[in-house]
């Protein structure tokens, strides 16, 4: 692995070791919805805020999170009652990689240990503004 990527695994075992589920302890991204830490603001409305990723690994890198993290806090914990805001955030996803990434880009979303989940509170990652390679990872 790179010395980054093996960073992030170990963050994400970290993580997944300290449980994940709604029960799990406030993360950075709570703090970032209550102003406590800063962000650089892409879009919010009352169902999600945007902002850049403060260690991006493309030009552009936006990370879009549901602004209720209950019963969120990873795309395998949703249910059919976050219908209505996983289909708003796919929706505004995709409005941001236009605006930002005319050319293209791509939508990511992390899930638990071996999907390299450091965060337990969903996140979909818009990433682009440069050719991106497959297989990802």
């Amino acid at each position: 692995l790179l010395p980054n990527m093996a960073d992030e695994v170990a963050k994400a075992a970290a993580a997944a070791a300290a449980g994940g589920g709604d029960g799990a302890p406030d993360t950075i991204f709570g703090r970032i919805l209550r102003k406590e830490i800063p962000s650089e603001k892409v879009h919010e409305d009352e169902h999600c805020y945007a902002f850049k990723d403060v260690s991006p690994q493309a030009p552009v890198h936006v990370l879009l999170i549901p602004k209720e993290r209950a019963g969120l806090t990873g795309i395998s914990k949703a249910t059919a009652d976050n219908k209505a805001v996983l289909g708003h955030m796919m929706i505004e996803a995709g409005r941001i990689g236009r605006e930002l990434c005319p050319d293209g880009f791509r939508l990511v979303v992390n899930d638990g240990a071996q999907g390299c989940q450091s965060v337990y509170h969903l996140h979909i990652h818009i990433i682009g503004g440069r050719q991106l390679n497959w297989p990802p990872g």
